[in-house]
């Protein structure tokens, strides 16, 4: 295989200069060291398992101070042994979005509440009463959600008024490492956009916004584009830490939907990125940002000159464990024969909606639905229910996605989805009716963020490229089966989200 290519290269081969990137993701933190080419080096890697904290609630929270800790730790990890200096920047990406109250000590008030959280659901509802949704859409680029700042501002506001009131600074948990661990303070644009509260016209947080929220600017960080890299504080010692990560850039914690579409290449408007991890998503990198956004996708300011435009799922990987650990076991073989085959009439219908919905209804408190079980329903005719179920989840993004730019040309899929339930992308292919490509790299939202940090500090580098396999093909003959199962997908989807808005809708059986 061609040293071109973007796997793991020894460290003799790997090319100067070497950026440390890292990786908060819902399920581990990790670090690599990748070359000039964005080739991760052998023996330079590091990782950290953990979990969300959930309940039936809608809590969903992890320790920030644990993250700095595994932050630390895979760092130390990765660099051993390499010459002061040896690493020319360090960048992270983290999922999205997140959100930490920081008091005037610098230490975080809260757990980091994540995307999936929506104990907020009754302060989206005051909010979608007192504000004009369709307005707030249009200027920032994101709908009112339980996944966003403003309802959850409001949660903390009324159920943690001693906490609000001390918070000092509202951050997202790239920022709340940075600044534990090199005294940075800078948010990426991306990361602010991703509040659900960055301006898409002037790019600095929304004044309707930032009082409807009871919030203040100076509560929260000041901005820095992706090639806009910082240098630590002098408090932080990172040098006396880490030898090897003296005099290194630093770029600012981006979102890890922004680092995916830049690992797998989809850095114009004809490449869609479609990343099936723990949550997915489909996303385009467009100039500027839409004139007019349809009603069920995002558009994020990456940068003053670009936005990220697409739609997120709570639960993809998500609901492939559920099923593992829920259902009868089932043996591989037959599983890829029932993923892989062709639909078959009376499949239950499943809204996999484990942790709510995000893209394209923004249901925050949606529950999963399971609909036409009978007494010969098996495990292996739930997964495909389930399957069927995501692929039209995506399908709904990209249809919307197509009329904001239709010059889209080609689709990459990636994440540890396509790795593990790589039978699942054959099933969201039928239902899109649009081929597709399996980037065949792990870790691809990673070496994303080595590579925009490499663009600054190396640009006239290049990068190798990864391997790509054709997903199936589109079959024209199982379109009529995919237009029913949306039209009945649709159906009782506007049944369990009927009370959307004022408490978490029940789950259907």
């Amino acid at each position: 295989m061609s040293e071109q290519t973007a796997t793991a290269v020894a460290s003799k081969k790997a090319a100067a200069p070497l950026v440390l990137a890292m990786d908060i993701g819902s399920t581990s933190t990790r670090a690599a060291v990748y070359d000039a080419q964005a080739r991760p080096v052998r023996g330079r890697t590091a990782k950290v398992d953990h979990l969300f904290r959930e309940g039936a609630d809608g809590t969903s929270e992890i320790d920030a101070d644990q993250v700095v800790g595994e932050v630390a730790d895979v760092i130390t990890r990765a660099v051993d042994g390499l010459g002061r200096g040896a690493i020319a920047a360090v960048a992270l990406d983290t999922f999205a979005s997140s959100l930490i109250c920081i008091g005037p000590d610098g230490e975080a008030l809260t757990p980091c509440l994540t995307y999936a959280d929506s104990r907020s659901v009754e302060d989206l509802a005051r909010l979608r009463a007192e504000l004009d949704e369709v307005a707030v859409h249009q200027a920032v680029g994101t709908r009112l959600h339980t996944s966003y700042h403003p309802p959850r501002l409001l949660w903390l506001a009324r159920t943690r008024p001693g906490v609000f009131a001390a918070t000092t600074r509202f951050a997202s948990v790239g920022e709340y490492v940075y600044t534990r661990l090199a005294d940075v303070e800078e948010a990426a644009t991306s990361t602010m956009a991703w509040t659900g509260m960055l301006d898409r016209a002037t790019c600095d947080l929304d004044v309707d916004l930032l009082e409807a929220t009871g919030t203040s600017r100076e509560q929260y960080a000041p901005m820095a584009d992706p090639d806009q890299p910082v240098a630590p504080g002098s408090r932080a010692g990172v040098a006396q830490r880490w030898p090897a990560l003296e005099g290194a850039a630093w770029f600012p914690a981006v979102p890890d939907g922004y680092a995916s579409n830049l690992g797998v290449g989809a850095t114009s408007a004809q490449t869609v990125a479609l990343s099936a991890a723990t949550s997915g998503a489909m996303r385009v990198i467009v100039d500027g940002t839409p004139d007019e956004l349809p009603p069920g996708l995002w558009a994020y300011r990456v940068s003053r000159r670009q936005s990220i435009v697409g739609g997120a799922l709570n639960d993809v990987g998500r609901v492939m464990t559920w099923l593992e650990q829920t259902m009868a076991p089932v043996d591989a073989g037959l599983l890829d024969v029932a993923l892989r085959g062709n639909p078959v009439p009376g499949t239950p219908l499943v809204l996999p909606f484990l942790t709510g919905e995000r893209a394209t209804g923004w249901a925050g408190g949606a529950r999963a639905a399971i609909m036409g079980v009978s007494a010969a329903t098996g495990a292996l005719e739930m997964w495909r229910g389930a399957a069927e179920g995501l692929a039209v989840s995506y399908a709904r993004i990209f249809e919307q996605i197509r009329a904001v730019d239709p010059a889209i040309e080609r689709i990459l899929a990636s994440g540890g989805v396509t790795h593990h339930y790589a039978p699942v992308l054959d099933v969201v292919t039928q239902a899109l009716g649009f081929p597709m490509d399996i980037v065949d790299m792990k870790r691809m939202t990673m070496r994303g963020t080595a590579m925009m940090a490499l663009s600054v500090v190396d640009p006239g580098g290049s990068f190798a490229e990864p391997e790509r396999t054709p997903a199936a093909l589109p079959d024209p003959s199982q379109r009529a089966y995919y237009d029913d199962l949306r039209a009945r997908f649709e159906e009782t989807y506007g049944a369990i989200t009927a009370g959307e808005g004022s408490a978490p809708a029940a789950a259907s059986l």
